[in-house]
């Protein structure tokens, strides 16, 4: 196909990916789908199909170095049987250390817990906190993409945290950075764990009353099996979608994205919104990157995951399983997705 068809097709998915969940209440219903037959047309534009890329896109989901299917099943299953327990758990909690300081502790321990039990395993256990907290939904709402930043952050600082994290440490293992599992914690802990309190302090401005399930994001009834089957089916659809995304685009990021300078190339990251951060890692970090750029790349994809529910897993489990809407979800992760990128920019420049 024409280079200049390729690019075309290519961009018009972009807005079409950035726009229609917005728009299309159908769409939104079945974001996976969606992004599924977007993924498959990305790829069929770029002219990218192989027999490798259907075997990644069918094994991803389930790969044993991240089981990502295995944990949403296996943790949904848990989570099904204890789930009065752990809705009796988080209101005594809420009540004994008060609202403020509960939301606070939330936020920085998943988000910090999760480089250690998985970006997945903590987004599940986000989602049955908020089923056991009884504030509105606007709160609810919040806290849950605050959270999900804080989750989104909090993930790299090992390689067992999220795929990104994985990837980084195998693009960098050798020379001259010869990174090993605490490479990423070493190099970027300083940006990281303030972050992830400074996301808890913004928590703790959050100001709910109590109101009964009903009139929260909390589901009111307890889930079926099959629900729980169906959302870890919703889960794979989502991780095939994300490496035909990945590689439908390939040609646009080699011939735009990381030719651009690095301080563009962290603006430009913010298509990590609607694209998976670890395709856009592979493509873009380099061993013969200066440490400030790896620094700049990383923390660039990192934040703008948080701004759409596409952006990131974690993301999309809990606006699944809570029910929140694209439109909710982006009238708050896009400013301060906005403000985060904004205020690391400049502390990367000062560096």
């Amino acid at each position: 196909m024409n280079e200049h068809l390729v690019t075309g097709g290519l961009a018009t998915i972009i807005v079409l990916v950035l726009t229609l969940p917005f728009l299309i209440h159908k769409v939104e219903k079945q974001l996976e789908a969606f992004l599924f037959v977007m993924g498959v047309a990305a790829v069929t534009v770029s002219g990218l199909w192989s027999e490798h890329l259907v075997i990644d896109a069918l094994l991803d989901p389930i790969r044993l170095k991240h089981p990502i299917v295995e944990a949403v099943l296996v943790a949904g299953l848990l989570f099904r049987l204890f789930r009065d327990r752990i809705r009796e758990g988080v209101m005594r909690a809420e009540r004994k250390v008060g609202q403020k300081l509960f939301l606070f502790l939330v936020v920085v321990v998943l988000g910090l817990l999760s480089s250690i039990i998985t970006a997945i395993i903590a987004s599940l256990v986000l989602a049955e906190i908020i089923t056991g907290l009884r504030l509105d939904k606007k709160i609810e709402t919040r806290l849950v993409i605050i959270t999900c930043f804080s989750i989104g952050l909090g993930a790299v600082l090992t390689p067992v945290g999220e795929p990104l994290a994985t990837i980084a440490i195998t693009k960098l293992a050798g020379a001259p950075y010869h990174a090993g599992f605490g490479f990423l914690f070493q190099k970027l802990a300083i940006f990281i764990i303030p972050g992830v309190v400074a996301l808890g302090l913004v928590a703790m401005f959050l100001r709910g009353k109590e109101v009964v399930y009903a009139e929260s994001i909390s589901e009111s009834k307890p889930e079926s099996l099959a629900d729980v089957i169906i959302r870890a089916a919703k889960v794979y659809l989502f991780v095939m979608a994300l490496v035909l995304l990945g590689t439908g685009f390939q040609p646009l990021i080699d011939k735009y994205v990381i030719q651009l300078p690095t301080t563009a190339l962290y603006w430009i990251n913010m298509i990590s919104a609607v694209l998976d951060n670890a395709t856009l890692t592979a493509a873009e970090l380099s061993p013969k990157m200066q440490l400030k750029q790896i620094q700049s790349v990383l923390m660039g994809l990192l934040i703008a995951g948080g701004m759409l529910i596409p952006g990131n897993i974690p993301n999309i489990i809990c606006a699944g399983k809570l029910g929140i809407k694209s439109r909710e979800w982006a009238t708050f992760g896009v400013p301060l997705g906005l403000a985060l990128m904004v205020a690391y920019f400049l502390v990367l420049l000062a560096r």
